[in-house]
């Protein structure tokens, strides 16, 4: 039987490949957590910053940091009292991207 075949590429993207990302795309699929992974794409911040670069609540803040944890999109380390969070999976900075592409596009039209 015939594979189906992406005209632009002719590569047929893998399954496991479709479900990864379907699972970090569905992470991302909260404006809070696209903002939080946005404000850490310059590097490593502690949580009153990513709280103060969102305008969320500290506790909102939290909570999302712990589903993009979870996720593996971010990781943390502690440092005495405070709490910095970095992206461990780079790749996502490319869905931003394609975010801002996207505006970009519906601005111009």
């Amino acid at each position: 039987m015939a594979q189906p075949q992406n005209d632009a590429t002719d590569v047929m993207i893998a399954t496991e490949v479709l479900a990864h990302a379907a699972e970090v795309i569905k992470c991302l699929g909260h404006p809070l957590r696209l903002r939080l992974v946005e404000a850490l794409e310059s590097g490593e911040k502690a949580v009153g910053e990513l709280q103060e670069y969102s305008g969320a609540s500290q506790t909102a803040v939290s909570q999302h940091l712990g589903s993009l944890r979870a996720r593996g999109i971010v990781d943390s380390r502690r440092d005495g009292t405070h709490v910095y969070y970095h992206i461990t999976e780079p790749k996502v900075t490319s869905i931003l991207n394609c975010i801002r592409r996207y505006d970009l596009g519906d601005r111009e039209q």
